[in-house]
């Protein structure tokens, strides 16, 4: 801290000391002043009473000194002596009279007379007509009266005036000398006591400052402690705060980059997500530009991972979908990506591809992966993997084309039977375009009034006479005309239109067999082909019930056709199948001896009827174990009690050989094809269908 104290006392002492020193001065100085004046003019009043009492004495000897040839000076003794005790008893102890050319003419010390004050300042200002005055100090001064010691004096001189032609000249200087040896004592003791009463004051007020400061310095002082206090607990706040902000910025930083991480990877798998794939796959072809090789894209998507979901759950699934990123990691090389894209699916980028076989190999290598099984938990799993291929620049240079042909190509592997890889082709994008088309144009052929219901003719082999008929859906396209059945209901089960176009068909048959009736044609019975999504979807029992309801038709004139497929890739199957039984309509199971069910399981389904598939009723005549397979399901059939029909005869020879096995109904190209509504009324209502003999069978059921 700056010690107050210290410096104020120091500079406070100096400036006291400064300032008494002077006052004293100034007041000895004013003393001096008053003094010499005082003097000088008892001097002035002094020659002014000399000249008019002594002057005639002196102005012949004035008056010689100044001729050229000087005959006279007072110099008697008498006249000394007198003047001595003319001045005696006053202050005056010497006077000089000299000339104008500074010669001394008369002195009262005899010895001075002759010498010269020509240069002497005093005498000088004198002849140029003004008097001044000077306070000296001799030790010895020779006086009227002697010699004296240690006197102070004041020597004066003045111009002596004289007038000619009318005005005053200067004809003479005369010096007296004042003895003011007592005054300047005097005057020196009160400066004394003058300059102790200053002292004394000044200290006074020195010693009320230094108090003051002292107490200022001490306040001050305390002040200091409670800001270095304060200081100390702001620094310390400071520094706490400066932590706190490093952390917080630390802290920043650490979320940033886990935003970051979690903005560009896949929180399940860990693995770099599309956003980062767009990128990294970005960079990738503008460095292409600058190297010589190409770069693949490899879309690898799951088989039947949706299986793994619904059987296990989706716990298991999430599990698996970490083990199967490891496991394709350790296939890739450092400069490869593997992103997770979402759900089942998966894409890597390769670098440094120089012939579409460096990618096939790779793609292979990750096939190889799937060959072994994925242990989750207590689960071993089998899965496959189905990959597409683009390549840049031969497919395409942009990211998002090069994105789509690769998952074109992976649905054509898929579609090519799955568990294997497929380059993209040109012909694929095409495909996958009128594929979207047509889905676009499928979901409006109901509104746009494009579809209809054909009916083919089921017939009893053994009287000919129409005993039913299966609905079959067509759609004529307004622009593209018919299109082929087995190219739109695939089509329709993958958009999930099947479920509305399903539900269509049913209401669309039930109106159409109560239409008939109307007209005159009864059809005893007409069987609708099911998918598996309207099943699957768990609502098609209401549906049916709402649709029966809405055309009052009688539910054992309906025949529901569910192929051995659908029932063993759903669940609860025959749950449903019983709920639907138990509406009154008929059950039929389609394609019969193409799956894989097994006759245990055949006895629990709530079912009436099997369908012979068309691929053995083809080999009749031909291929003896198809021949065979049909004996057995007929025989299958009768021992279970169940109706028979036999899809797909074309020729008499069939015809002959299902109906001599015990064949219940025949349909097919034999009869005619499916025909729409009225065509089917005014082929038929001639031939007015009756119950075949064997609808015995149907009763029974």
């Amino acid at each position: 801290m700056f010690n107050l104290v210290r410096y104020f006392s120091l500079l406070s002492f100096g400036l006291i000391a400064l300032v008494a020193s002077l006052l004293t001065f100034y007041y000895r100085s004013i003393t001096l002043d008053q003094l010499l004046s005082h003097e000088q003019n008892r001097a002035e009043d002094f020659t002014r009473v000399f000249e008019n009492s002594l002057w005639p004495h002196f102005r012949p000897v004035l008056d010689a000194a100044t001729s050229s040839t000087p005959t006279s000076s007072i110099s008697n003794a008498q006249f000394s002596a007198d003047i001595a005790r003319m001045m005696h008893g006053t202050d005056v102890i010497k006077i000089k009279l000299y000339s104008l050319q500074g010669r001394t003419v008369f002195s009262t010390d005899p010895k001075q007379i002759g010498e010269s004050k020509a240069s002497n300042a005093g005498f000088l200002a004198a002849r140029s007509g003004q008097p001044i005055s000077e306070l000296t100090h001799r030790n010895q001064f020779d006086a009227f009266e002697g010699v004296l010691e240690d006197r102070d004096v004041i020597s004066t001189y003045v111009p002596i005036y004289a007038k000619q032609a009318g005005q005053d000249r200067v004809e003479g200087v005369f010096e007296v000398y004042l003895d003011v040896t007592t005054f300047v004592q005097t005057a020196d003791e009160k400066l004394k006591w003058v300059s102790i009463i200053v002292l004394a004051v000044l200290g006074g007020l020195y010693l009320t400052q230094l108090v003051v400061v002292r107490r200022a310095q001490s306040i001050l002082r305390v002040q200091e402690i409670a800001l270095q206090d304060a200081n100390r607990a702001l620094d310390h706040r400071v520094n706490e705060r400066t932590q706190e902000l490093q952390a917080e910025i630390i802290e920043r930083r650490h979320a940033e980059h886990r935003l970051d991480h979690l903005a560009h990877h896949d929180p399940l798998t860990n693995l770099p997500n599309r956003l980062m794939f767009r990128q990294r796959l970005t960079q990738s072809l503008e460095d292409w530009a600058r190297q010589d090789h190409q770069i693949a894209v490899l879309f690898i998507g799951l088989d039947h991972f949706k299986e793994v979901n619904e059987t296990l759950g989706h716990v298991i699934g999430d599990e698996l979908l970490v083990v199967i990123a490891l496991r394709l990691q350790t296939c890739l090389e450092p400069t490869d990506l593997l992103t997770r894209m979402g759900g089942d699916e998966f894409s890597c980028i390769l670098q440094g591809i120089h012939t579409p076989l460096d990618a096939a190999t790779k793609a292979d290598a990750l096939l190889e992966l799937f060959t072994r099984p994925f242990v989750v938990g207590e689960n071993l799993l089998y899965l496959s993997a189905s990959i597409g291929i683009s390549l840049a620049p031969n497919d395409d240079h942009e990211v998002a084309k090069l994105v789509r042909n690769a998952n074109a190509a992976m649905y054509q592997a898929k579609a090519r039977g799955r568990n294997r890889s497929h380059f993209y082709t040109p012909e694929i994008t095409t495909n996958a375009q009128d594929r979207l088309r047509l889905a676009g144009l499928l979901r409006k052929a109901i509104s746009a009034d494009e579809l209809r219901v054909h009916f083919q003719p089921k017939i009893n082999p053994d009287d000919g006479q129409l005993c039913g008929a299966e609905a079959l859906v067509r759609w004529t396209q307004l622009e593209m005309g018919p299109v082929p059945l087995a190219r739109f209901i695939p089509l329709a089960e993958e958009i999930g239109f099947i479920i509305e176009l399903g539900t269509w068909v049913l209401r669309e048959t039930c109106l159409q067999i109560m239409a008939w009736d109307a007209a005159g044609l009864r059809v005893p019975r007409v069987s609708v082909n099911v998918s598996v999504k309207q099943l699957e979807r768990g609502d098609l029992v209401q549906t049916l019930r709402a649709i029966l309801a809405e055309t009052g038709l009688d539910p054992s004139r309906l025949e529901l056709e569910i192929t051995e497929s659908v029932i063993m890739a759903v669940d609860d199957a025959i749950t449903v199948l019983v709920e639907l039984r138990a509406l009154g309509v008929q059950l039929s199971i389609d394609d019969f001896g193409t799956g894989y069910s097994s006759l245990s399981y055949l006895k629990k389904l709530p079912i009436q009827t099997l369908k012979i598939d068309r691929a053995f009723v083809m080999g009749i005549g031909k291929n003896k174990s198809d021949e065979s397979i049909i004996r057995a399901i007929l025989e299958i059939s009768n021992s279970l009690g169940l109706h028979t029909v036999a899809e797909g005869v074309e020729t008499e020879e069939q015809l002959d050989f299902l109906r001599q096995r015990g064949c219940h109904q025949i349909q097919g190209f034999f009869y005619g094809e499916a025909i729409e509504q009225h065509d089917f009324l005014t082929r038929w209502k001639p031939h007015q269908a009756r119950l075949p003999l064997s609808d015995k069978h149907l009763q029974a059921v």
